[in-house]
């Protein structure tokens, strides 16, 4: 009999997920990215200075954002939002979440959520982190980039399609977009 592993439940984000969602993000930078930070306290404090509570809630509930929650047994554990641009500007999982489907399953919904909207591709900077998740899922290294609070990112990007798959047939592609599901 082996162990199953609870899939991950994706999900709209609300402003009530504030306080979780800033829990992830916060740990996720702290302890998953430190081969990005290492452990310099000034490169620390600035990557996180704005992830509190508050500032995390306005943009949950920005018009312009698309955030979206991955829940594990009912419970906040990953993070991804979303800009009207077309731009993803977080995708964090807790650290005793890694290797569970998370990241895969947000960035999926986002993908979706940005042919709803019209856009043709999907931008970001990664952490080295995250380098070898994002090139996992098709996007394109486009060089790097210093990010604002000193850690040297690379900008991906991602050409998608209605299939949300990068150069798929065109026969496979949706009739209607579903851009209001949870």
């Amino acid at each position: 009999m082996s162990l199953e592993i609870p899939s991950p439940q994706v999900r709209v984000a609300v402003a009530a997920d504030a306080q979780a969602a800033c829990n992830v993000l916060r740990r996720s930078i702290a302890e998953c990215c430190e081969v990005d930070h290492k452990n310099d306290r000034a490169i620390l404090d600035a990557w996180l200075g704005n992830k509190t509570p508050q500032m995390v809630e306005s943009w949950f509930v920005s018009p312009t954002n698309f955030s979206v929650v991955a829940e594990l047994d009912g419970a906040v554990a990953g993070v991804a939002l979303l800009t009207g641009a077309g731009k993803l500007a977080l995708c964090y999982v807790l650290p005793e979440a890694r290797g569970q489907g998370l990241g895969k399953a947000m960035l999926a919904r986002v993908e979706e959520q940005v042919l709803c909207w019209g856009v043709k591709a999907l931008q970001l900077h990664s952490t080295a982190t995250g380098h070898g998740f994002f090139a996992s899922r098709g996007y394109t290294d486009a060089g790097k980039v210093r990010s604002p609070y000193g850690v040297e990112t690379v900008f991906f990007w991602k050409q998608l399609d209605a299939s949300g798959v990068a150069g798929a047939d065109a026969t496979k592609r949706k009739r209607f977009c579903n851009c209001n599901s949870a």
